[in-house]
């Protein structure tokens, strides 16, 4: 799983950092303000204060190490632009950013930010379960932390069979269904391409690149399935 950073420990980002975390995730929390630090300190990997437009800083802490930084700085939009161009320049891969307004977004797409986030619109589990499962296409909550989830076939599971695969025992959930690009052709029309669904997988059904696989389980065992995609 990504190593997380969170910048700025207001509700939004105090919540996605212990969000992060109960995911599994290891995740550094980071803000000026000491006693949020201190709320914050036993619920994720490390939790420090410090100036995030300071690239010393950043390395000296190891958060230019991270996968994946997420910028929640709501009061300061400077501050924020600025930790967001930091993170970018000692080499973050992905940064996202929270705006304010589509204009903020912009702002922040320019100097450098992979995306931005509108906390206001958009809650920090639905963006805990974003980050932690990049490989999620659609999700229904089913109950407590169990779902019915849509995924792009990982590499590891194309070509093989269902019995080879054996997702039950392996990884604690069932399949449900696959959706299946086929190529189809009519005098009138020619060659096109439609969806099939196979509702009922047979075991010796075989995985295809680009298979969309409709599993259940729970949000845990969902997580640890392999989050590499097929080409």
């Amino acid at each position: 799983m990504d190593r997380f950073a969170v910048i700025g420990l207001g509700r939004f980002g105090m919540g996605l950092a212990i969000n992060l975390s109960q995911k599994g995730a290891e995740v550094i929390a980071v803000d000026l303000n000491r006693d949020l630090v201190e709320q914050v300190r036993d619920q994720v990997t490390l939790a420090i204060s410090l100036d995030a437009t300071d690239a010393d800083a950043l390395r000296v802490q190891g958060i230019d190490k991270v996968d994946v930084a997420i910028v929640g700085i709501g009061q300061d939009f400077e501050a924020n632009a600025l930790a967001t161009a930091t993170l970018k320049t000692v080499g973050v891969p992905k940064v996202f950013a929270r705006a304010g307004s589509p204009i903020q977004g912009r702002i922040l797409t320019r100097i450098g930010a992979d995306g931005f986030i509108f906390p206001e619109a958009e809650a920090a589990e639905s963006w805990a379960q974003r980050l932690t499962l990049p490989f999620l296409m659609h999700k229904i909550d089913l109950g407590v932390r169990h779902s019915l989830v849509e995924i792009k076939a990982p590499s590891q599971f194309v070509r093989k069979t269902l019995v080879q695969l054996n997702l039950r025992k392996r990884y604690h959930v069932n399949l449900v269904a696959i959706k299946r690009q086929v190529s189809v052709s009519s005098e009138s029309a020619g060659p096109q391409t439609q969806q099939q669904i196979l509702d009922v997988p047979m075991p010796d059904s075989v995985i295809q690149p680009d298979d969309i696989l409709i599993l259940i389980g729970s949000d845990e065992n969902i997580a640890r399935l392999p989050a590499g995609q097929s080409d």
